[in-house]
């Protein structure tokens, strides 16, 4: 299980490095228009609140590989600490922007905790 839970909290990690590179570098790009689908024109209002959402993102992503490298019960702590912050990050996304914000964050984050606390 302790396996799994590392892969989980990982592709969690790098789906957060990804959201990063769509808000910061993607954002008025094709990618970032067709990812969240907006026009060039709101992208451009937006562009500087965006980065700032995925700077965001990139703690995270931080934080959860920060918990993998540390392994152990503090490793454990960490990573209980980050993949509760990206659930509730996925559930507030869930009810304030899109419910599709609900399950590709917080249902894996959810699932990542419970494998983390089943080792």
């Amino acid at each position: 299980m302790s396996t799994l839970a590392s892969i989980v909290v990982s592709i969690i990690a790098l789906m957060h490095l990804w959201f990063l590179v769509l808000e910061m570098v993607l954002w008025d790009k094709p990618a970032g228009l067709r990812a969240f689908g907006i026009t060039p024109e709101y992208a451009a209002q937006t562009k500087v609140l965006a980065a700032n959402q995925g700077l965001y993102n990139g703690f995270l992503a931080a934080g959860l590989a920060w918990g993998l490298i540390l392994g152990g019960s503090e490793g454990t702590h960490v990573k209980l600490f980050f993949l509760a912050c990206v659930l509730v990050a996925g559930v507030y996304g869930g009810l304030t922007a899109t419910r599709k914000v609900l399950w590709v964050q917080g249902l894996p984050a959810a699932i990542g905790i419970a494998l983390v606390l089943a080792n």
